[in-house]
């Protein structure tokens, strides 16, 4: 039989949309190119949660592939703690609303741990993208804007103001209500968004001015722009909120910010970005990006290749807004996921798909489902797009393989051992050793084992945790049948002093069969499998005070033979 023409060919690469994404990022900077530029975003109001995580990622993911490809690139990545201070998170005093219009590298930190309310959010968002592996280029707006670096962009901004608002006037009408598919949380988040931060009602031309002036005097933004002269490039303002009158030259002072529809095509043009991305709210008719892809050519520029991102939430959780406070973040997430395992949710997901963080009972699922594909990545000839998928939140080119414990435990056992012993990391680390995990030290276990024993202590319901009996529960043990009783002997003469997890499997299944006079290893009959049933729903009670719950030779072995004795009566 003559052999397949492609038979000697090598297996064609997996794809996905990182693949597709850093095509696109080709293609806008044009082969050959010097440097590719691929851009992040975000404003530091407020706890950088799992939804603002998606801009990191996406990006980092794209300057990856990218990288991986041979090709020049950087990650560039703008704080926008320039952008103004607009409301008082519940939890913060409200003495604090006094800074509203200020910028957020201006407001204190309320907390008194940082040197300004921006400094504090992005700090522990920094550490967390240190933990996943992700290296960028950051960029302070407040740095950039007080430097004069965008000096020469606001002049030209104003002088093409009758241009910008040509633009801005024909999208004015177009913006398009959420989805039907939107919660009413996520509209609510949608129209407090920066992306849509322009005044809509007033037909002064001062008003739609491309420029917003921060006040000399009080530093809040509550100006209103009375006169600019073209030829000085004087701006003359008025503070409303501390009625200062004052002059602002464009030219050689740097005292305010273009605003947000005018800002970021300024700095596409400015920076060459090559590929950003944006939430759905930047993206919609009227919006951000629609907008902005006709302005940055009054720049000289061309709006980068573009994905819009869905919402990331937490399982029975609306979509996060960040002003709000008390939302899960990157942080939160790293105490019970393993850096890997975040970085797939966001891999394995094209960025238009919306989904939710678990830090409920699903825990256990992803943990499963994430060790399956390691097992399947380990074999060449399995190589899809799940694997891929898997290459990407393992490895990172600037920190290698990201920590995974070298002695691979099933989180399940691990939480489990957790839950039942609610002891240190060194009786956990006994314990999995007798229920069949050999490893030499707690450290073969880490970084799973504390987040096993976070995830236990901190996420799961108190009325689903195991809580071992201090005391017998003499009561029942008095009112044993004799068929129960039976069972109880059974156990504590065949269990040994040292338990291991095979031999108490054995045991624990086989009482039933050895009170009916058949081998241990003899095939259950229907008597037996409704002794079995009743057999362990005794135990449960007699050890945990409930019907069910870890599996039975786990929770044995956790508790240890003298434990186990003591509270059956032996």
């Amino acid at each position: 039989m003559a052999r397949p023409e492609n038979a000697d060919r090598p297996p064609k690469a997996p794809t996905d949309w990182v693949t597709r994404a850093a095509d696109d990022a080709v293609r806008h900077a044009g082969e050959g190119a010097a440097l590719i530029t691929v851009a992040s975003g975000a404003s530091p109001s407020g706890p950088i949660h799992l939804g603002n995580l998606r801009e990191f990622l996406t990006v980092h993911l794209v300057a990856e592939e990218l990288r991986g490809r041979g090709l020049p690139v950087r990650h560039l990545h703008s704080w926008d703690d320039y952008d103004r201070f607009r409301k008082v998170p519940a939890g913060v005093d409200e003495s604090w609303s006094e800074h509203i219009g200020r910028p957020l590298s201006a407001v204190p930190d309320p907390w008194e741990c940082h040197p300004s309310w921006a400094e504090h959010f992005k700090a522990p968002l920094q550490a967390a993208l240190a933990e996943m592996g992700v290296a960028m280029e950051e960029l302070s707006q407040t740095d950039l804007y007080r430097a004069g670096t965008y000096r020469d962009q606001v002049l030209l901004a104003v002088r093409r103001r009758d241009e910008i608002e040509t633009v801005l006037a024909r999208y004015r009408t177009k913006a398009a209500p959420p989805a039907e598919d939107v919660s009413e949380a996520e509209a609510a988040a949608l129209a407090d968004s920066v992306a849509n931060d322009e005044p809509t009602e007033s037909t002064d031309t001062m008003a739609r001015f491309p420029f917003k002036p921060y006040c000399r005097d009080c530093g809040r933004d509550t100006t209103t722009i009375t006169a600019y002269d073209d030829d000085t490039t004087d701006l003359d303002y008025t503070c409303t909120a501390c009625s200062f009158t004052g002059v602002t030259n464009l030219a050689t002072q740097d005292e305010g910010k273009l605003v947000w529809k005018v800002d970021w095509p300024m700095r596409w043009a400015f920076e060459g970005v090559d590929f950003e991305p944006g939430g759905v709210d930047h993206a919609t008719p009227g919006s951000s990006y629609t907008v902005g892809k006709e302005v940055v050519r009054l720049f000289g520029g061309r709006a980068p290749a573009f994905v819009g991102y869905s919402f990331v939430g937490v399982a029975g959780m609306a979509k996060m807004s960040s002003s709000k406070g008390g939302v899960p973040t990157a942080a939160d997430a790293l105490k019970v996921l393993e850096a890997p395992i975040l970085r797939w949710l966001y891999t394995r997901r094209a960025p238009k798909q919306a989904f939710n963080v678990e830090f409920g009972p699903d825990v256990v699922r992803l943990y499963d489902e994430w060790d399956a594909l390691g097992r399947k990545a380990a074999d060449p000839t399995k190589r899809d797009a799940q694997v891929l998928a898997w290459e990407r939140a393992s490895a990172t080119s600037s920190a290698g393989r990201l920590p995974t414990p070298p002695v691979v435990v099933p989180f399940r056992v691990l939480s489990s051992v957790a839950d039942v012993t609610a002891g240190s990391a060194e009786l956990i680390s006994s314990t999995i050793n007798h229920v069949g995990h050999q490893h030499s030290s707690v450290e073969d276990l880490e970084p799973r084992l504390s987040r096993a024993m976070t995830w236990t202590r901190e996420f799961v319901d108190p009325e689903d945790r195991t809580v071992v009996r201090e005391t017998p529960d003499t009561e029942r043990l008095a009112s044993l049948s004799e068929a129960e009783r039976r069972w109880i002997d059974l156990l504590l003469e065949g269990l040994p002093d040292d338990p291991d997890l095979d031999p108490v499997t054995t045991l624990v299944y086989g009482v039933p069969k050895l009170a009916r006079g058949l081998a241990v290893d003899a095939a259950p009959t229907d008597e037996v499998k409704a002794d079995q049933k009743a057999f362990f729903r005794l135990l449960y009670n007699l050890l945990v005070d409930k019907d069910r719950g870890p599996r039975l030779p786990t929770l044995i072995v956790a508790l240890g033979s003298q434990r186990v004795r003591s509270l059956l009566g032996g």
